[in-house]
């Protein structure tokens, strides 16, 4: 495993997000933990979420996984604000129930260009996981 070290914290994350996406869905929800390749993310439960069927939509369940890596790579590079992402795959396991969104990201890859991470989401229990996706990033370059 890699020898990950935090750039920034809970706290730090949770302010940055909210300043550089107020009144989005992406600054919505803290950041709960964050741990040398790992974080973790809240989306508060809302209506509009819900699909027919009473199931959390796809879309909602994508964006927080999109978020998800975004501040776990924030976490471990600082505020690169424009990092973005280049790829977002993501497989629907079972249906998430109404319910907050958790998401758990891992980092699996982080180069001077690009940031891989993993990401599990679950509205019920970590041990029902809903969706996982895998999202890369493309990091801003810097010139040298």
């Amino acid at each position: 495993m890699a020898n990950w070290t935090i750039q920034l914290g809970v706290d730090e994350l949770n302010r940055l997000m909210l300043g550089a996406f107020a009144g989005s869905e992406a600054g919505q929800g803290p950041v709960l933990s964050v741990a040398p390749g790992r974080a973790s993310v809240l989306r508060p439960f809302h209506p509009s979420m819900l699909r027919p069927g009473e199931l959390v939509a796809g879309p909602a369940l994508m964006g927080v996984a999109d978020t998800a890596a975004y501040v776990l790579i924030l976490a471990h590079v600082g505020p690169e604000l424009m990092a973005v992402t280049t790829t977002l795959t993501i497989n629907f396991l079972r249906g998430a129930k109404a319910g907050d969104i958790h998401a758990d990201a891992e980092l699996l890859s982080l180069g001077r260009r690009n940031a891989v991470c993993d990401v599990r989401l679950w509205t019920e229990s970590p041990e029902r996981i809903a969706a996982q996706a895998s999202v890369t990033y493309a990091r801003a370059r810097t010139e040298a």
